[in-house]
């Protein structure tokens, strides 16, 4: 695997340069509150979109469907990574960046590793246990890396993408026939009920080392899928009673925070992974139902919280406002305290940043994945700031796979670095894409564009059938598969 250069041959500097002239002019075109549609925001939107997509077709191991954690940095394959790359195929093909028997072959490339990948108890050799994988795996043996958990959350994501594919490739060639025989084998064997130590919840993870994690999944954030898929599974399935847990501490989260009243959690991607794969529009849980509101609503409603806090900015830092925000879990320049402002700021290195919810971080560091993600739930303030923080910044931020992973304005410091460079009057910048928002960016701005991966899932049984499991109802749910 290598990082190919843009060098200057196709079509991608020629639109570089038109995005870079055209979105100069429309700076200053704007109308507050509208939806940028221009030539421009479409032109960026589909640029995005290519370059990302790239990202997963060139630095996947195309010998086992294993994708890095992040590039260009060496790394191990995260497995949720691979959930993503999986969730990229139909994109891909939808979009005509690749064709479908180009996707159909790196989908049973990854499925038929993925299936046979040696399961067992000992701590070295193998690739997970009891259906679940460990989160990095070598890149080329799909071992084990280093002291690695076996991750019940990294394990969901990686799933979400098999049955995507499942579902998709729903075609009767002997390829497309296999695909859905192998997705279903590899989220059948998931022995969702050994993940439950203290049942009803579900543990975080496992080592052969150390046993369980003294950890359960508890209170509103992405791990949602877990249960869903848990309570969907044909084999395996966890009570009703899981949900009803797992729902029993949101009450800690639901609360107004910066004049949007909806249950919070403060790094955005804990509310938009679960929405890559599904659709909450107009289907509740109990919960949801008794707020008034879905999941979908309760997203957009803590986008707008966190613009709201950057136009607030109550810590003074550079750049925050209605168009610069996307405050998530990304890497960081440092682990240090320095001065900012008059006052000593801690910064940190890759971590769970977040605003309007109750566990907030921010130390200036902005993830733009986050914001094109955003487009999906409130594309009238997400479009914008994804053409400002271009606009603005994008010499610095955008490049071969498009935005990259994190930058920081606010950080002028000669001190050593953890990630990134510095760049002189501009800040300090990450010089790594990481898949896991990669591949968040590229669906959701799919899922605006076309609700691809919404409308596929729809059709899974299994994603059906958790869902019901939970107790939702209402919209789509409610009719035929």
């Amino acid at each position: 695997m290598r990082r190919v250069a843009d060098t200057g041959r196709g079509p991608w500097p020629r639109r570089r340069e038109f995005l870079r002239g055209a979105l100069g002019a429309l700076a200053a075109t704007i109308i507050p509150g509208a939806e940028p549609t221009t030539a421009a925001s479409l032109g960026l939107i589909d640029d995005v979109a290519a370059r990302t997509f790239r990202y997963f077709w060139q630095t996947t191991n195309p010998a086992n469907g294993l994708a890095p954690d992040r590039f260009p940095s060496p790394s191990a394959a995260s497995i949720a990574a691979v959930g993503f790359a999986l969730t990229a195929l139909p994109i891909g093909i939808e979009r005509g960046f690749v064709s479908r028997a180009q996707a159909r072959q790196r989908a049973l490339t990854t499925l038929r590793f993925l299936h046979k990948a040696p399961q067992g108890p000992t701590p070295r050799g193998m690739s997970g246990y009891k259906g679940f994988f460990y989160h990095y795996l070598d890149v080329k043996t799909g071992t084990r890396t280093g002291d690695a958990e076996l991750s019940t959350i990294d394990t969901a994501l990686l799933l979400m993408g098999v049955l995507l594919c499942a579902s998709y490739f729903d075609g009767q060639e002997a390829d497309e026939r296999e695909i859905r025989a192998r997705a279903d084998a590899i989220y059948a064997r998931v022995d969702w009920r050994w993940a439950q130590p203290r049942a009803p919840s579900i543990v975080l993870g496992w080592s052969p080392e150390a046993g369980f994690l003294p950890y359960d999944w508890r209170g509103y954030c992405e791990a949602m899928l877990v249960y869903l898929l848990a309570l969907g599974s044909p084999t395996y399935p966890v009570s009703r009673e899981a949900w009803a847990v797992w729902t029993s501490t949101y009450d800690k989260s639901w609360g107004t925070y910066f004049g949007e009243r909806h249950l919070a959690f403060s790094s955005l991607f804990g509310h938009f992974y679960a929405q890559v794969w599904l659709d909450f529009r107009e289907i509740k849980d109990s919960f949801m139902r008794a707020h008034g509101l879905d999941y979908f609503e309760n997203t957009r409603r803590a986008v707008y919280a966190q613009r709201k806090y950057a136009v607030a900015n109550p810590q003074r830092w550079r750049g925050y406002g209605a168009d610069v925000w996307g405050i998530s879990a990304c890497d960081g320049p440092v682990q240090a305290e320095l001065d900012y402002d008059g006052q000593r700021r801690l910064f940190r290195p890759y971590w769970a940043r977040g605003a309007a919810g109750p566990w907030p971080f921010d130390d200036g560091t902005l993830t733009p994945s986050v914001v094109v993600a955003a487009v999906a739930f409130a594309p009238e303030v997400a479009k914008r700031a994804l053409i400002e923080q271009y606009r603005r910044y994008g010499a610095h931020i955008y490049a071969d796979y498009g935005f990259v992973d994190s930058f920081n304005p606010s950080f002028h410091y000669d001190v050593p670095l953890v990630a990134g460079r510095r760049i002189a009057g501009f800040g300090w910048a990450d010089t790594d894409y990481l898949g896991i928002d990669q591949g968040l960016a590229l669906a959701m701005l799919e899922n605006h564009r076309s609700q691809l991966i919404w409308r596929t899932m729809r059709r899974n049984k299994h994603l059906r059938r958790g869902l019901a499991r939970a107790g939702f109802t209402g919209g789509w749910l409610d009719g035929e598969s």
